[in-house]
């Protein structure tokens, strides 16, 4: 039997924060639906206080170095989760920092792409010094993936600016009959991650968008306004494909795992980072607006800092109606308190790209939290530890 049960909570709860920081390993379920890199600093600071927080992530960046390993394999990019599960991971002496910096570890971009072979090959014979630091058989395991990458190599792939952390996903996931969720289990364990790291779905897919002109992007890195020029037109429906071009029919499934997850969670959290492709992007997949709906966690919104190219001609209110109608594309009976309930910004010290209409965002039945996030240190973003503790708080 499941009760609905409303409570005051206090901000920040010292208690409550105290206690989590006291046996971390018992930490409550705070689920994450973000991207890349603007909630890394938030997730550094979780473990302090919760090994069990759950980050959900877009696997379907188009940019960068991640392009390279999707249209050489036709998998799902690995690089955000990559990122992710090295922001929970212990870096402490206690931990595994030996593979902690082989994770982190780039190719040089200017670097000839034959001296990079060479070394390749040193890192999977185990001689590179990056390598060689590791125990076995945490080295054997490593080799064994970047072997397995470099056996399913097509002639001529570009090592230059690659990730080894992303090469070593990627061998995992080759190796794995192209499942990505038992090598980040794996390598979970190997860099002590302290929280649970997931794709919101499995398949291989392009993220796209139909623009208010008219026009169809299909690309994240065409929408994000960081590899190539802002969109000019706002986005009025974001969408996935198969083939690169198209959109499909029916949204692919969520994740088997990602609806038990959302019903386990103890706070949902829609975190801040780019609008679309960090946030919608992950609300996408069927099955998600659903598990949201049964959830009685609270569900939180952070809009994001400074400006968002993706926001073009947004505020705070069509923002949390763009939340609202993802999600219930796939749930349309839903009420809003079961989809989104909680809005957490800092009108007084905080810069934000859209604006904050809070009473129209209020009107809508939302709670908005006008609390203190910005800090001297921090400006002119959220400082990740107020903003860690404010969610906490609400467990």
């Amino acid at each position: 039997m499941r009760c609905t049960i409303t409570r005051t909570a206090e901000i920040p709860d010292q208690y409550k924060l105290a206690r989590y920081s006291r046996a971390p390993e018992l930490g409550p379920r705070l689920l994450f639906f973000s991207g890349g890199s603007a909630a890394r600093d938030l997730s550094a600071i979780l473990p302090g206080y919760t090994h069990n927080s759950i980050h959900l992530m877009t696997a379907f960046d188009s940019g960068g170095s991640s392009a390279v390993i999707r249209k050489a394999f036709s998998m799902l990019s690995v690089g955000d989760l990559r990122a992710r599960l090295m922001s929970l991971a212990d870096q402490t002496v206690t931990g595994a920092p030996h593979i902690f910096r082989l994770f982190a570890f780039r190719f040089p971009a200017t670097q000839d792409n034959n001296a990079l072979l060479v070394r390749l090959k040193d890192m999977i014979d185990g001689e590179d010094p990056l390598v060689a630091a590791i125990e076995e058989p945490m080295r054997n395991i490593i080799c064994s993936h970047l072997h397995y990458f470099h056996r399913k190599m097509p002639q001529g792939f570009d090592l230059r600016g690659a990730s080894i952390g992303n090469l070593i996903l990627a061998g995992g996931f080759l190796n794995n009959n192209r499942n990505i969720n038992p090598v980040l289990f794996l390598f979970s364990k190997l860099v002590e991650v302290r929280g649970h790291v997931r794709p919101v779905t499995d398949g291989f897919y392009h993220l796209g968008a139909h623009l208010g002109d008219g026009t169809t992007v299909v690309g994240q890195h065409l929408l994000t306004g960081k590899e190539v020029a802002p969109i000019t037109a706002p986005i009025a429906r974001l969408f996935l494909s198969e083939d690169g071009t198209s959109e499909m029919a029916v949204p692919p499934p969520a994740a088997a795992k990602i609806p038990p997850l959302l019903g386990d969670a103890e706070c949902i959290v829609y975190s801040h980072g780019s609008y679309y492709t960090s946030i919608l992007a992950n609300l996408l997949p069927g099955g998600i607006g659903k598990a949201i709906a049964r959830s009685g966690a609270p569900k939180v919104y952070i809009p994001s800092m400074g400006v968002d190219p993706e926001q073009l001609g947004m505020t705070l209110s069509s923002s949390v109606a763009g939340i609202l109608a993802a999600l219930r594309r796939d749930c349309p009976e839903a009420a809003t308190p079961d989809l989104l309930n909680i809005i957490i910004i800092d009108s007084r010290s905080g810069t934000y790209g859209v604006p904050l209409d809070t009473t129209a965002v209020r009107e809508m039945g939302i709670t908005v939290l006008d609390l203190p996030l910005v800090t001297e240190q921090s400006s002119p973003w959220p400082d990740p530890k107020i903003l860690a503790q404010t969610l906490l708080s609400l467990t």
